[in-house]
């Protein structure tokens, strides 16, 4: 996603979370959060927390829901990193690009 289209995302419905990407994703595809929750492999009550930000995660388990979903896995952990930053009150930006 560039810049652009998350600035775009972030000024119509906030600042942009892992969460609310994998909600806007699960939302696209029609699914209940139970059927995905099994596609991701971890609970219904995980992925709720996960969508309503009430749990940040690895950078390792973003990676690992970006493979599964088919999107950017360079995308998903830089927003993973962004919410742990958010989370601390630590003022960064973070950037990723593949190694």
């Amino acid at each position: 996603m560039n810049t652009n289209a998350k600035r775009y995302l972030e000024k119509m419905r906030g600042k942009l979370t892992l969460g609310n990407a994998i909600r806007s994703i699960r939302l696209c595809e029609e699914e209940s959060q139970t059927a995905f929750a099994k596609k991701l492999k971890v609970s219904t009550q995980y992925l709720c927390d996960l969508e309503h930000n009430r749990k940040v995660i690895s950078p390792k388990k973003a990676k690992k829901f970006a493979e599964i979903l088919g999107y950017s896995p360079e995308q998903f952990v830089a927003l993973a990193i962004q919410d742990s930053l958010d989370r601390d009150h630590i003022h960064m930006v973070v950037e990723i690009k593949a190694a």
